[in-house]
């Protein structure tokens, strides 16, 4: 991975954007009888991990 890629992928997860690719990439290794979920339901899935049923909190 080149440093530019890696820098991206940093910034990404520092803002709290989840890595796709990097899901699919290990989806294909770990669990090929696995279909990926689509770009967006992935979002969808990871926001909901991060911020859960939207009760909200403070902080």
């Amino acid at each position: 991975m080149s440093f530019l890629a890696m820098a991206a992928q940093t910034a990404r997860l520092m803002v709290g954007l989840p890595d796709y690719d990097a899901y699919c990439r290990h989806l294909a290794d770990h669990h090929p009888e696995r279909t990926p979920m689509t770009r967006a339901e992935f979002f969808r899935d990871r926001q909901q991990a991060r911020y859960g049923s939207g009760g909200g909190r403070c902080c």
